[in-house]
């Protein structure tokens, strides 16, 4: 995992290979991120540069670098098998000369990759010489199966559910100020896959319609693009913008309407999260995800990708609604079972085993 950067992906990581080290007898972790060495269990064997410097450049910059390390540690161990979390290609393609097995975990849908016609030739050749290739949704592995023609395996996203709700409980800053006030949630990286200006856009619809308060919770490129947004439409009373926290839980737990405008995800973890803590959802149906989470919409709104009048008449109907509402938040919340933590991490063991 080239460039480790706190979002939904590093939080898989972080679960996944705290629990192989404790069923693997050998078990590397090569990354450029050498500040996120603390979130890693001691036994797993850290590969890394010497110096924090490195962590500042591209995340191309990094893969490039991680892959010489990872040419290095094949050579040291030659029957090593790699499970890939980022920089697929350069990994597929460095493991088949090499002539190591590779399991390639795809973090984000098709439809943010593959738009380019030489682009999904290239992707279509190289995905199908991974040896197994994992894939954290049912319509993620159905896209890869229809664009690619490889054969995916859907492995959930792992859900601890007893870590989020004992987080949840912790003291923390309090970001609504309005008693009465809608309290709306959206986090997620500041860029143009997360699309928050669609969110915004719906919300400047409705601040003459009810009361409600706004927070995005992120960082990224597209910050002061979303700062300018609100003041130029006189929202600053009713949004802020916020950092990231180490503990998410306790800010999901404050708000009761969480909304996702992604433009395509994979399977993304605050939905999961949120039905968790009991929140009700509005999220975009984009690929992949939100739709197979939300069960088709009996477990939580949809609107079309960008349709930013469509999620404000969805919130306006939710403001209005909430009562009956309520059994959409126990249905989605009965059904997590799909993703219980300790079977979907059984699933990453036996599909190594299987190498």
């Amino acid at each position: 995992m080239p460039s480790i950067e706190g979002g939904g992906v590093e939080k898989n990581l972080f679960i996944v290979s705290n629990y192989l080290v404790n069923k693997i007898s050998y078990l590397s972790l090569i990354t450029i991120s050498k500040k996120y060495k603390k979130k890693f269990d001691n036994k797993i064997k850290f590969i890394s540069l010497n110096s924090n410097f490195w962590d500042k450049l591209s995340r191309r910059t990094k893969y490039f670098l991680a892959l010489i390390l990872l040419f290095f540690e094949i050579l040291k161990n030659k029957d090593s098998i790699i499970f890939s979390f980022q920089a697929n290609l350069y990994c597929i393609i460095l493991c088949k000369i090499l002539g190591n097995k590779i399991i390639v975990r795809s973090n984000s849908a098709p439809a943010g990759w593959s738009k380019n016609f030489l682009k999904r030739i290239v992707f279509k050749y190289l995905l199908n010489k991974a040896d197994k290739i994992m894939a954290n949704s049912k319509d993620f592995v159905k896209s890869l199966k229809s664009e690619f023609n490889v054969k995916a395996y859907c492995i959930y996203n792992p859900l601890n559910k007893k870590e989020i709700l004992d987080k949840s409980k912790i003291k923390s800053k309090k970001i609504f100020k309005k008693k009465d006030s809608v309290k709306i949630l959206n986090i997620g990286r500041f860029v143009d896959q997360k699309d928050q200006i669609t969110f915004l856009k719906a919300l400047n619809q409705i601040k003459g319609k009810i009361n409600f308060e706004a927070i995005l919770v992120g960082r990224g490129k597209d910050k002061f693009k979303l700062q300018n947004y609100i003041a130029q439409n006189n929202l600053d009373s009713k949004i802020k913008i916020i950092k990231f926290s180490e503990n998410p839980y306790a800010t999901i737990k404050q708000c009761e309407l969480l909304v996702l405008s992604s433009k395509y995800e994979g399977l993304p973890n605050v939905l999961l999260e949120a039905q968790v803590l009991n929140k009700f959802i509005i999220s975009s149906n984009c690929p992949t995800g939100p739709r197979e989470i939300l069960l088709d919409g009996k477990g939580g709104l949809l609107f079309d990708v960008g349709d930013y009048n469509q999620l404000a008449k969805k919130i306006l109907y939710y403001k209005r609604n909430k009562k009956k509402l309520v059994k959409l938040i126990n249905f989605s919340s009965y059904k997590l079972d799909r993703f219980n933590y300790d079977r979907c991490l059984k699933k990453y063991l036996n599909l190594i085993e299987k190498l």
